[in-house]
């Protein structure tokens, strides 16, 4: 961003990229969007409710409480030629915004002192005549656990801002985190549950988060 700050990384996972969109933040940068290679994607609002979420069969929009806007499916997907998917559009901050035309066109572009920037981080899958469509991907071992290490670990720097705030107080100790690392703890959990991993694993995820 003009401040300095990260906007926009990239990054590999074994086999796959992610592109992980920051808001404009000093420290404890919330993630506005994070896109991976494997077709999920999802976009949030500021508050890090869930706008947009996508994966290899197709997306929703939901607005910001929560009541499904949009749902669509991918036309290649499909056994019958569908009506083409709207275009959609949303601004993530004033600076990056993402477009979504097809499955293998979907942009994340940033526009800053007049200069811009445009990726592209859309996938196409092809599925054969008389097939049926592939399970939901869902989370690895690892990949649950690097997010729920990035909670903790803005846990602990909101823990030493409040920390030195109030530095003769253990007010700071008793205050509850900001309510988007709340929502992404909660959210942690839940692909908890909805991925095949082992009770331990769960439980060690949960404390993480929780602690």
């Amino acid at each position: 961003y003009p401040s300095g700050n990260l906007a926009i990384i990239i990054a590999q996972a074994r086999d796959q990229l992610m592109c992980i969109v920051q808001e404009d933040e000093p420290r404890t940068a919330k993630i506005r969007a994070l896109f991976q290679s494997d077709g999920r994607s999802t976009c949030y609002y500021p508050t890090g409710d869930e706008w947009i979420n996508m994966s290899i069969q197709g997306g929703q929009y939901l607005d910001q409480a929560g009541n499904r806007v949009r749902r669509w499916m991918w036309p290649n997907l499909l056994p019958e030629p569908q009506v083409p998917l709207s275009p959609i559009f949303i601004s993530l901050n004033r600076y990056v915004g993402v477009r979504i035309l097809a499955q293998d066109k979907i942009f994340v572009s940033f526009l800053a002192m007049g200069r811009q920037a445009k990726l592209n981080m859309g996938t196409k899958v092809q599925v054969s005549t008389g097939s049926q469509l592939p399970p939901p991907a869902r989370l690895g071992e690892d990949e649950l656990l690097l997010l729920a290490f990035r909670v903790k670990i803005l846990q602990l720097f909101d823990r030493m801002r409040g920390c030195l705030n109030f530095p003769s107080s253990e007010q700071w100790n008793k205050m509850q985190p900001p309510m988007y690392l709340i929502s992404q703890a909660v959210k942690i959990l839940e692909l908890c549950m909805a991925a095949d991993i082992s009770d331990e694993l769960a439980n060690s995820i949960k404390a993480i988060v929780n602690a």
